[in-house]
């Protein structure tokens, strides 16, 4: 039977004891803003957040995250401090403030502008600032502090979120030597050859190495990590228990696979209310009951693959002319890191390949492609997903990509096609999806022919094979396995 939210609080009861449970991430579950004179809140667009939300709930613990909202403050107390969900407490939020030098630094800076592109290898160069290696430090020194205040000197779990936080686990060990610490790295570890251009390697992975579980999705991205400390640190790996000694300490290196809350998703999609929703977008969209409908739902990031997607699109529409009229695409972009101008280049090269698109195959009461630069809720983009014959997730590296597994557990007629991109975490769960080459749009558009004109028994099978194992390897099937591990070494 799969994990459920009720056995891993079972799970939480029987293993937490007297340990507090923390989660810290940079980006917060819960924002709050102003609208027409009162404050109001939203869920981000992360599938981060998204993913542990379920799991905070189940686990009534605290979360530690900079709070980014132009309301935040306005809500929280003195220390801040806020009850969320706010429709239905059952957690902490404990927030943070940044200062925008910090965040420059910090997040603009060596997060995204050096780590990103380092980490997922999409040929995109990495920029090295003494000033952001230096905020970045800073920042992780504050949220270390600010933790530490939390607990003082009484056990607990830390669960540390990604590269926003390379240096928080050592900082934490330091600051409380009872605290077991697991730090999840959300996105891919290259290979040694890769990180060794990064001139504050040592300091990185030392922060790494100050945890007792080091999580990654998928095994190939434990051996990238043992082969970089191999060769960068006086350590004591284990390929074979996939540990390393470091100084007296050891952290163990593990995969697990992140997942999404496939019943509730699933649960939702089926709903007579969805299904009207879904009808209601139909219309909004001034589709036809004869046209089909193909989904792209992404943060706009070069690792994404969207102008390759769009190329394939053009492809496509250029060798199946009598799918001219007959099918749109819709391509969600999230913004994001808009302050970067890699990002300011990824969005003018969007807008101008999609009008080029639209003025190249439209015509009088037919669009190709509908592109929304906007951040949509949940409920929004699974009444998107129930109505998409196929998905394109298109990534040129990832993780994992949780936007497959939304799109799956949405599938509950089974009429849709997962097009996946090879270099994701998700491709090792759902081989049953036709996967691609990104780089490669020839390829995706002959996917996409091939994912119209597929059989619909073809089509309800695989699909059927993915939703399988979605809901078996789901959120709290990841958190327990998490949490057992941890446990094991109190």
């Amino acid at each position: 039977m799969p994990e459920t939210a009720r056995t891993l609080r079972a799970l939480i009861r029987a293993k937490l004891g007297d340990h507090k449970f923390v989660t810290v991430s940079n980006r917060e579950p819960y924002v709050h803003a102003r609208q027409d004179g009162r404050v109001t809140w939203n869920r981000p667009a992360s599938g981060l957040t998204v993913a542990l939300d379920p799991l905070m709930q189940v686990c009534r613990g605290l979360w530690v995250a900079h709070g980014s909202g132009p309301a935040d403050w306005e809500a929280c107390d003195a220390s801040g401090r806020v009850q969320v969900p706010p429709d239905r407490p059952a957690y902490t939020l404990k927030r943070i403030k940044l200062s925008e030098e910090q965040q420059r630094k910090y997040y603009d800076g060596f997060a995204n502008s050096a780590l990103w592109p380092l980490c997922h290898v999409a040929y995109q160069r990495p920029v090295f600032l003494r000033e952001h290696w230096e905020g970045y430090r800073e920042v992780n020194e504050l949220f270390a502090d600010r933790i530490a205040e939390e607990l003082g000197d009484q056990p607990a779990f830390v669960f540390v979120q990604d590269y926003h936080f390379a240096l928080l686990p050592r900082m934490l060990r330091e600051r409380n030597p009872k605290a077991l610490i697991v730090h999840f790295w959300h996105i891919p570890w290259p290979n040694a050859e890769v990180f060794r251009i990064c001139p504050w390697k040592h300091e990185i992975l030392e922060g790494m190495l100050g945890s007792h579980i080091l999580g990654f999705h998928i095994r190939q991205h434990c051996l990238n990590f043992i082969d970089t400390v191999d060769r960068e640190l006086e350590a004591r790996p284990d390929r074979e228990l996939t540990a390393i000694v470091y100084q007296g300490h050891t952290t163990r290196i593990r995969s697990f696979p992140i997942s999404i809350d496939f019943d509730d998703v699933s649960e939702q999609a089926a709903s007579w209310k969805m299904k009207k929703a879904s009808a209601a977008l139909r219309l909004a969209y001034h589709l036809k009951p004869d046209q089909w409908l193909g989904l792209g739902v992404d943060r706009l990031d070069y690792t994404k693959g969207i102008p390759e997607r769009l190329q394939a699109l053009d492809l496509f529409f250029e060798r199946n002319p009598h799918y001219h009229g007959r099918l749109v695409f819709i391509q969600v972009g999230v913004p994001s890191r808009v302050n970067l101008e890699e990002y300011k280049s990824l969005n003018l090269h969007v807008d101008c390949k999609v009008a080029e698109i639209n003025a190249k195959y439209g015509t009088d009461d037919w669009k190709p492609i509908i592109f929304l630069r906007a951040q949509f809720e949940l409920p929004v983009l699974i009444a998107l997903y129930r109505q998409a014959r196929f998905l394109i997730v298109s990534s040129l590296h990832d993780g994992m990509n949780l936007v497959a597994k939304e799109y799956v557990a949405s599938q509950t007629e089974g009429h849709g096609v997962l097009i996946l991109s090879q270099f994701t975490g998700a491709a090792r769960e759902l081989p049953d999806a036709l996967l691609i080459n990104p780089y490669a749009p020839d390829e995706i558009a002959e996917k996409i022919r091939e994912a119209l004109e597929m059989d619909s028994a073809e089509v309800r099978r695989r699909m059927n094979k993915m939703r399988d194992r979605v809901r078996e390897n789901n959120i709290y099937k990841w958190a327990g396995s998490i949490l057992k591990k941890l446990t094991r070494l109190t």
